[in-house]
């Protein structure tokens, strides 16, 4: 099969490399997919480029997320998956062989259908962006009725989490964004009011408009802290998936998290319980299923154009989620 792949970590164009790589093989309780598209996240760009992870194995095929079409089973695998268009994630979490490639074999609990109507590449934008997402929202129980701000509403995870928000009952969905397309995109996915986090009155505009908010979903603990700790209501929650303004801020756990009874959480996908994770899967399904979402995908690359792939996604400036096309 043809596959990109690195041996060490580093800039893309330096490490990557395409080829034919074999066919893999779906060990017990594992499926091999045919893939149609590959997503590209963030994530996938740290562990190739060795700022957050070692080389974990001599040779790794990148990315995490992918849809396709189920071809081969492995022992134990239900026969009912085979032929079957499906969505993945994790590919290459715990296994050294990601979505940048024509095949991927990954573990039966790692896939689900893809509803009818909904594109392969659309498909692959669903894993570490939606499922991150549903896990932010719902890992303390359920929104209905609550008040729900998403920081970062035009991100990815973000854009996501506004459109859960509304399908799980939210009372009031707002989001921060800095303007511009990401205020647009906030806005397109459900959000009622759209707040710029560097405005000096934002913290006073939210209180004003919800008296404080129940359910945060945060892109930068670290970064907003000023802003979260001030407009998170008594006995609310602050979840966090990042924190690009620092790995060790100073909560402030007397004057916030203890005179509120504030619950602060911080959200990894890869190591959230396997039963939140199925979970999500399955609620991504009913959500996609219950009407039209909005979905971004900012750019597409052959598999042989991965390393621009992944300094796409390296800009900061992606509207959406990157996708590989293996078929290309």
């Amino acid at each position: 099969m043809q596959a990109v792949w690195y041996t060490r970590t580093g800039p893309a164009r330096e490490v990557l490399q395409f080829g034919q790589r074999p066919l893999p093989e779906p060990a017990p309780g594992e499926v091999r997919v045919r893939l149609e598209a590959s997503g590209v996240n963030p994530a996938d760009t740290y562990r190739r480029a060795g700022t957050s992870y070692a080389n974990e194995w001599p040779l790794i095929i990148p990315n995490s997320d992918g849809a396709g079409l189920v071809e081969a089973l492995g022992e134990g695998a239900p026969a009912a998956l085979l032929g079957q268009r499906v969505w993945l994630y994790n590919a290459q979490r715990g296994r050294p062989f990601g979505t940048a490639a024509e095949f991927t074999c990954v573990p039966v609990e790692n896939v689900i259908e893809l509803p009818e109507g909904i594109g392969t590449e659309t498909g692959a934008c669903l894993g570490i962006p939606a499922m991150t997402a549903h896990r932010c929202l719902f890992a303390d129980g359920p929104v209905t009725g609550l008040r729900v701000l998403v920081s970062g509403g035009g991100g990815a995870v973000g854009n996501y989490a506004v459109q859960l928000a509304r399908w799980g009952g939210a009372a009031w969905v707002g989001a921060t964004a800095s303007g511009g397309w990401k205020a647009e995109d906030s806005q397109a996915a459900g959000a009622e009011a759209v707040y710029d986090y560097r405005a000096p009155d934002c913290a006073a505009r939210i209180l004003a408009a919800t008296g404080g908010v129940d359910r945060i979903v945060e892109v930068d603990v670290a970064g907003n802290l000023a802003l979260w700790s001030e407009v998170v209501a008594l006995n609310g929650s602050v979840i966090g998936y990042a924190s690009r303004g620092g790995p060790s801020p100073a909560i402030p756990v007397s004057a916030v998290l203890m005179r509120k009874n504030v619950n602060l959480r911080g959200v990894v996908l890869n190591s959230a319980p396997a039963a939140a994770r199925r979970r999500a899967m399955e609620d991504i399904n009913a959500w996609l299923r219950a009407g039209p979402r909005l979905h971004r995908i900012a750019a597409t690359f052959p598999l042989a154009g991965t390393a621009a792939a992944h300094e796409a996604v390296e800009s900061g400036t992606k509207r959406g989620t990157v996708v590989v096309l293996p078929s290309r």
